[in-house]
């Protein structure tokens, strides 16, 4: 297993490249901002980009997830709901993308937006079990993912505490890999450590341990942060639905 994180700060995010180093294979998800430093990983590494992933349709940033695809020869992965404007490779709940040895299995976990997926990765040549799960904003260290971009703040709520009670049930050993950390606007009580355990989550992460779906619904509908400036355009433009804000 090879492994990269990639943080930023303009937008507050996290990214990630990994894969096989034996069978040269990898994925990139959420990529943000410029490509170049993937491209440098993926060969400094002798990795082949496989799958370039967005966890979902993004409002705080635009993607770079088509053109570091274009640019590598990867297929574009999105949730298989999403109405988008370009072609992509539709995933669904369920679904194994190999890597060589390493795999990662699709989870919809929506809630902070209904197209959201969470990527659960195995190393076989390691364990048989998960080593750890990408969660874009569904579940950051310290807290989850804003609901006001579903329906409305409240079935986005009740549809996340179904995505929460999903991720629950992984191994507490299993990583937790989030796309965003400390001074994102997508979460409240963000960490600055930006990796966890899901044991660790369910201990100390407020939101995370509620096992009350009314309890759950009320916490998550209270003080939602403002949303990202521009979030209606950059979703639509990720979506290939309009163009990007200037």
């Amino acid at each position: 297993m090879i492994l990269r994180q990639f943080l930023h700060s303009d937008p507050v995010a996290a990214s990630y490249l990994f894969g096989c180093g034996g069978k040269s294979a990898s994925a990139v998800v959420d990529p943000v901002g410029d490509i170049a430093p993937y491209l440098r990983v993926a060969e400094a590494t002798g990795m082949r980009i496989l799958y370039v992933v967005d966890t979902h349709i993004h409002a705080d940033h635009i993607s770079a997830g088509r053109a570091l695809a274009a640019a590598s020869g990867a297929q574009y992965v999105l949730f298989e709901g999403v109405e988008a404007g370009f072609p992509f490779l539709p995933a669904k709940d369920g679904d194994v993308l190999e890597l060589g040895n390493v795999t990662m299995t699709v989870m919809h976990t929506p809630g902070h937006t209904p197209e959201h997926i969470s990527l659960l990765v195995t190393d076989r040549t390691r364990a048989a079990e998960p080593w750890f799960v990408l969660t874009g904003h569904t579940l950051m260290v310290g807290d989850l993912g804003r609901t006001e971009l579903a329906t409305s703040a409240e079935a986005g709520a009740r549809t996340l505490f179904s995505s929460v009670r999903r991720l629950k049930q992984l191994p507490d050993h299993v990583e937790v890999l989030p796309g965003a950390f400390s001074g994102s606007v997508c979460g409240r009580s963000l960490s600055g450590k930006p990796t966890s355990t899901i044991g660790f989550e369910k201990r100390f992460n407020k939101a995370f341990r509620i096992d009350d779906e009314e309890a759950f619904v009320a916490t998550m509908i209270a003080d939602i942060p403002p949303p990202p400036l521009d979030a209606a355009r950059n979703r639509a433009a990720n979506a290939g639905l309009a163009a990007a804000a200037a």
